[in-house]
């Protein structure tokens, strides 16, 4: 049953339709993006179960570091390998499998599954390979499309939910991977290459000689040891080259084919909004399918006939200047000023989205009532998926 709300906001011209997205057997990859403390991973996990109970195979990819997927689905701790949650529907024959990427363990499967198990040792070994697979910049939402682009041949789920990093480093999930694969692919690494080619035993003077200015400029950046280590890193590399940029090209263009959505998670705050107005504005600009925007602890009043104004003053009467005045009505004066606190805020709210919806027209927008704590569990996900699809 609805509930009386205070709603002024003018709706977007396509209302955000959560059953008809996940419904679809032609949706196969929602990305879910956002500013941090949005609650975007829990609308990842919230929409993947309902996904699942609905009768869809559906796996949930978290790149957030965050442990809150793991605990709202019931689970210890995710890690680079799909876990199934218990608990899933199970009358429509749906399932759920979650995870959280590790970048390293990533890199290391395609490591091995590209050389040899000897290359492969001596590429696990190398101390720039070490650093390049935990802390490089751009690692992270490289090895996010990689992955993606795993589960999309296993072709094990009909429905894939990705959960990307907090704040712009989302959209870092489209440049990085390119970045990447100009780094690991490109004319720098594969000069660094000819040297390393005689067995890594040609020292730093004669690569310099090689190399010329930019070598001694460079050994001078990083130090010699670092240089030799991307040698010798790169000559294991050689049987690999063009694979980076290929897999990355292949996943980017799957992002922009039909079947893919990307949901802009936001709340009604004005932080929140700017960068969910940079999220579309990228969104669009780059051609990829926006879905809509989803507008996260929205407030609501329940007494929309008595405005805020009204409550206080009646709050007033009740309970004048502190004055000492029966229990009863302290009770009844401080529920008056809650309500006009709520009103006053349901009322900013709508102002800040109306404001972001007459930006984006075009751009279809979804509701969750705040909920009165944090999602802890299998049922406060699936209240959330509820009050997203509108039921409630």
């Amino acid at each position: 049953m609805s509930r009386p709300r205070v709603h002024l906001r003018p709706r977007a011209a396509n209302a955000l339709d959560l059953d008809e997205l996940l419904g679809s057997a032609s949706t196969r990859v929602v990305v879910c993006c956002g500013a941090g403390g949005v609650g975007k991973t829990t609308t990842s996990a919230s929409i993947a179960l309902r996904a699942a109970d609905a009768g869809r195979q559906v796996v949930v990819l978290t790149i957030d570091p965050a442990r809150r997927l793991a605990q709202s689905l019931g689970i210890d701790a995710l890690g680079n390998t799909p876990l199934e949650v218990k608990g899933v529907d199970p009358k429509n024959g749906g399932r759920l499998f979650a995870m959280m990427l590790d970048m390293k363990t990533t890199f290391d499967e395609i490591v091995l599954s590209h050389t040899t198990p000897e290359r492969a040792e001596q590429i696990f070994e190398n101390p720039f390979y070490q650093t390049l697979s935990t802390s490089f910049a751009g690692t992270q939402e490289y090895m996010a499309m990689e992955k993606l682009g795993q589960l999309v041949a296993a072709d094990e789920w009909d429905l894939i939910i990705v959960d990307t990093p907090p704040s712009r480093s989302a959209l870092d999930f489209l440049d990085a991977p390119e970045r990447m694969a100009r780094f690991l692919d490109g004319k720098v690494l594969k000069l660094l290459l000819a040297p390393a080619k005689t067995g890594g035993r040609m020292s730093i003077k004669l690569v310099s000689a090689g190399m010329g200015m930019f070598t001694r400029i460079l050994t001078k950046i990083v130090g010699g040891q670092v240089l030799q280590d991307i040698s010798a890193f790169v000559g294991a590399l050689d049987t690999m080259f063009g694979g980076f940029r290929a897999r990355a090209t292949a996943t980017y263009e799957l992002l922009r084919q039909p079947g893919t959505s990307f949901l802009v998670v936001a709340t009604p705050e004005p932080d929140a909004l700017r960068e969910a107005s940079y999220f579309v504005d990228r969104l669009v600009g780059e051609a990829m399918p926006l879905t809509g925007v989803v507008m996260n602890r929205v407030h609501y009043s329940e007494a929309t006939e008595l405005p805020a104004k009204k409550a206080r003053d009646l709050a007033d009467e009740l309970w004048p200047n502190g004055e000492d005045v029966s229990q009863k009505s302290e009770l009844a004066a401080a529920a008056l000023r809650i309500h006009a606190d709520r009103v006053d805020l349901a009322l900013r709210e709508q102002k800040l989205t109306e404001k972001f919806v007459a930006a984006h027209p075009d751009v279809s927008i979804g509701e969750i009532g705040a909920l009165a704590e944090d999602a802890h569990d299998l049922d406060d996900l699936r209240e959330v998926g509820s009050r997203l699809a509108g039921d409630r």
